[in-house]
């Protein structure tokens, strides 16, 4: 029995536009914890701290293999780790077809699920995090090991995360694991204020662990189509290895449903377990999360690249193909600009950079994207 971490890296990122691109998704860019280091090489990096660099894999679609290479580097994740989708199906599918190609390799495999694309502030209490939740999935109660997520402790009625919800008065057990009641999904600002005031909620972070089996028979049970592919790729990974398992996943994989892992599974199943985290998550959503992640010069600006700011304050700059950026007079704005594109928006409607990426592909302007 080992265990795996799985790299989910086949996100657009639309929210980091105009920077993130479908060529290029917010994962790839150089936004991770040190100089120069991208979202997914600080990911890797920090997963190898658990489980060990031979242990980390990557699932991303098959235009992106190259840029995982580049991005990581073949000596932080070998090319054997990288799993190709033949084209996006959302979380459950990716997550379904990791737990195919290593339960094959382990039947015993543990697996910890992590997007490609989060910042960590604390990286120790994160491998702590990490090593706890991999306790609470190897748990047996009677046939069963549980599936387990990571649950943030929210500092602010946030709308543009999913939520977890536990029981009053629950006690955590030795690995700090708590019964999870139900996740919810966005809500309203209404609701999100009341969910932080009870104490009884959780951002939900998007990581998950389990045993690979036992997510094989949830997504049997809870997806029968993907549930069938997944016997399918399985059993021709048994047979003719990891060839003819790509010559199946190349068939079956465009007839998915496309469902995330959260709705397709983990909201339908029993024996779902939350572990409390700490250590100072952010999961880079818009550019005014940069603020979060990156120091801020005197006047509260974020700066990046070659960028002059006067009389600016509580800014977030960009420059991202050398050209200047230069502001005066302004606050509380995000300006970015690329070769082809400049964006500026107040950082309060960050989150709605979405709407710009929607309204190109409405008007067939598909060359910024």
């Amino acid at each position: 029995m080992a265990r795996y971490a799985v790299i989910l890296a086949g996100g657009g990122g639309t929210r980091l536009w105009p920077q993130s691109r479908r060529r290029l998704p917010k994962q790839f860019l150089e936004l991770g914890a040190r100089e120069g280091e991208t979202l997914i090489g600080a990911t890797a990096r920090r997963a190898a701290r658990v489980v060990g660099p031979a242990n980390v894999w990557v699932v991303t679609a098959a235009d992106q293999v190259a840029e995982v290479a580049r991005a990581v580097g073949r000596d932080a994740v070998p090319d054997d780790n990288v799993i190709a989708e033949p084209c996006a199906r959302n979380t459950a599918a990716a997550v379904g077809l990791a737990a195919a190609r290593l339960a094959a390799l382990d039947p015993d495999a543990t697996l910890a699920i992590l997007p490609a694309d989060h910042h960590i502030g604390d990286e120790g209490a994160f491998s702590r995090t990490l090593e706890a939740c991999l306790d609470a999935a190897e748990r047996t109660t009677g046939d069963s090991t549980p599936l387990v997520t990571c649950g943030i402790k929210p500092s602010h009625p946030e709308t543009g995360f999913g939520y977890i919800e536990v029981a009053a008065g629950q006690t955590a057990t030795r690995d700090g694991a708590l019964p999870v009641l139900r996740f919810v999904e966005k809500p309203s600002v209404e609701r999100a204020k009341e969910f932080v005031a009870s104490g009884r909620f959780f951002w939900n972070s998007g990581m998950f662990f389990f045993r690979a089996r036992r997510m094989l028979a949830e997504i049997g049970r809870t997806l029968p189509a993907l549930g069938g592919a997944l016997g399918e790729i399985g059993a021709a990974l048994t047979r003719g290895g990891v060839a003819a398992a790509a010559e199946v996943t190349a068939r079956l994989y465009p007839g998915l449903p496309s469902v995330s892992v959260d709705v397709g599974v983990m909201e339908k199943a029993g024996g779902i377990l939350v572990v409390p985290g700490d250590f100072s998550w952010n999961d880079v959503g818009s550019w005014r999360a940069l603020a979060e992640v990156r120091p801020a010069d005197a006047a509260g600006n974020v700066r990046v690249g070659t960028t002059v700011a006067i009389d600016t304050t509580k800014s977030v700059l960009v420059s991202g193909d050398g050209r200047l950026v230069a502001v005066i007079g302004v606050s509380g704005l995000c300006v970015v600009s690329t070769p082809d594109a400049v964006l500026v928006v107040p950082t309060e409607r960050a989150q709605d950079v979405r709407a710009i990426v929607q309204e190109l592909e409405q008007r067939g302007l598909t060359t910024y994207l």
